[in-house]
């Protein structure tokens, strides 16, 4: 009987001692040992051994600040063409004979089309990978650009939007999941900032851009081929780049390129695929359904999924409601109106560079753990505090839009909101990474489905809140439901262990090794059985004692 040797917890080590050669005598050993005997009934499990130059988590860094890059360009350009439309939407109801709300309407359809995407891509990228599922979506997701670029008729230029933007919402969910993929819990905190900042900073450079050319000879059509080039040049960059990244793909190459080596003889599976039913039908079914099920019955994927989603649709409304502030009320260009923009793209970026803050508190927090290892709610400084900008822009916003007041005034405003709108993306969706571990991309899928539905929402009814409630009272909606929101952080800062302990798919703290296990009592009578006692509280399991 092959004895399997002790499994290492840490990310990046893993290492099985031999099968008992006696047993298979006929079998060649590998070159790295692995737990198993080679055969149908016991195969060889393929791990990472130490310092695998194959694991994403020993590339070089500048190979990995590279993927970053790519992966953080992906999504940022995806989310700047979701705004760069609205910068000729004047125009654009002019030539094509639209009513504004028809034309926002091209707003919320790409928006509703980072929903749906998610369902689809993100179990395919557990079958395929990481890297085919984006060259092969995105390649489609540019070329619909064309739509708006040609397009004679509305109809045209609407279809063509939600489109492109269901093929090009792989990056929402793939991306995060990408950088889980090459960083450490330890050294993400920078580049899970950069993800998470980029589908809120992209929209906010959109209308600025698109504005100004849309007052120039170039036209509205002419934001659409920057689109187009835009798209094509991050996925040129994706295929010089970006290899696979997604650990089960990898391993599961390894595994059939040793049975392969073997001519078959002997019997290897990736640790991941062990024991599951690995078919597309079984993964589909199990991985589809995943995000709402998340949604029904995780309450930390739930209760964060609405305060982003709050965050995010609410920047989505503002595409609408600006024009009506500062174009309508008080007579600024098209381009003009994409620079209020400004104030919001600061208070982004001043929230992205708060990140070091946030990683030092990260690191204090794993210096105090027994394991080494912080619970994520170690994640959760930053949202705490640095979410209260999100409903203070927003009051000063609604209190200060009417024309009597110096557009200065709402201008500014854009930076507390924008600040609370990093720290909240950044924080949440880095605790949905550390709280979820291998199921990060199902809790981020939640998050991408539940945010693109109510973010396609909101832009159709801000005009007619506008309308309706006046200026002041319209965007004190949005503030009453951010500072509504505000306490999440703070309760899950509390209580966030107690919820993963009932959870079926959060990690426990158990695992970390934060609160070690208690040794079983033992038998008064020797037992004919084998047990291993495992004592948990280190980066790798160890064998305490194993008796007979």
């Amino acid at each position: 009987m092959s004895q399997p040797s002790v499994v290492g917890a840490a990310e990046d080590k893993a290492s099985y001692a031999p099968a008992d050669a006696a047993d298979e005598p006929e079998l060649a050993q590998p070159k790295v040992t692995y737990r198993g005997s080679g055969t149908h009934d016991d195969p060889y499990v393929v791990d990472w051994h130490p310092g695998d130059p194959e694991n994403p988590y020993n590339w070089p860094k500048s190979k990995r600040w590279v993927i970053t890059i790519q992966l953080a360009l992906s999504t940022f350009t995806v989310s700047f063409c979701s705004s760069c439309y609205t910068g000729g939407l004047e125009a654009m109801q002019r030539d094509l004979h639209m009513s504004q709300e028809v034309a926002i309407l091209g707003v919320s359809l790409y928006v509703l089309g980072f929903g749906l995407g998610p369902t689809v891509f993100a179990p395919l990228s557990e079958i395929l990978g990481r890297r085919p599922v984006f060259l092969f979506t995105f390649a489609i997701y540019a070329l619909f650009h064309m739509g708006g670029a040609l397009g004679k008729n509305a109809a045209t230029v609407l279809v063509t939007r939600a489109f492109a933007g269901t093929w090009g919402s792989a990056p929402l969910t793939n991306s995060g999941a990408g950088m889980a993929d090459i960083w450490t819990a330890r050294e993400r905190g920078i580049a899970a900032g950069l993800y998470a900042t980029a589908p809120f900073l992209g929209p906010v450079l959109g209308p600025l851009v698109g504005g100004w050319i849309s007052e120039t000879r170039l036209g509205w059509r002419f934001n659409f081929w920057i689109m187009f080039m835009c798209s094509w040049l991050v996925y040129i960059m994706g295929v010089l780049v970006t290899p696979e990244t997604y650990h089960p793909v990898l391993l599961r190459k390894r595994a059939k390129k040793l049975m392969h080596e073997s001519g078959g003889k002997v019997i290897y599976v990736s640790k991941f695929d062990a024991g599951q039913n690995r078919t597309v039908k079984a993964v589909f079914k199990r991985n589809m359904g995943r995000p709402f099920l998340f949604l029904a019955t995780e309450p930390i994927v739930l209760l964060i999924a609405i305060y982003i989603s709050i965050a995010y649709a609410t920047l989505y409304a503002f595409f609408a409601a600006f024009p009506i502030v500062f174009q309508e009320h008080r007579g600024f260009s098209a381009g003009q109106g994409g620079l209020t923009f400004l104030g919001v793209g600061v208070g982004t970026m001043a929230g992205t560079a708060l990140t070091p803050i946030q990683n030092r508190l990260y690191w204090k927090a794993m210096a105090r753990s027994p394991s080494g290892r912080a619970p994520p709610e170690a994640r959760l400084y930053m949202p705490m505090i640095g979410g209260l900008g999100l409903p203070i822009g927003l009051f000063w916003f609604a209190w200060t839009s009417n024309p009597s007041i110096h557009w200065i005034a709402p201008v500014l405003s854009g930076i507390p909101f924008g600040v609370g709108v990093a720290v909240i993306m950044q924080g949440m969706t880095q605790y949905l990474m550390d709280a979820y571990g291998i199921f990060c991309a199902s809790a981020i899928a939640s998050t991408v489905v539940l945010r693109s539905i109510i973010a396609a929402i909101f832009p159709l009814v801000c005009p007619t809140m506008y309308a309706r409630l006046g200026e002041e009272w319209a965007c004190s909606i949005f503030a009453f439901l951010a500072a509504a929101c505000a306490p999440i952080p703070w309760l899950f800062f509390k209580f966030g262990s107690w919820v993963r302990k009932r959870s079926k798919h959060a990690v426990k703290d158990t695992e970390l090794g934060i609160v070690k296990i208690k040794p079983a009592p033992q038998p008064a009578v020797a037992s004919d059985t084998n047990t291993i006692e495992i004592e948990r509280g280190s980066a790798d399991e160890k064998v305490v004692s194993e008796k007979a």
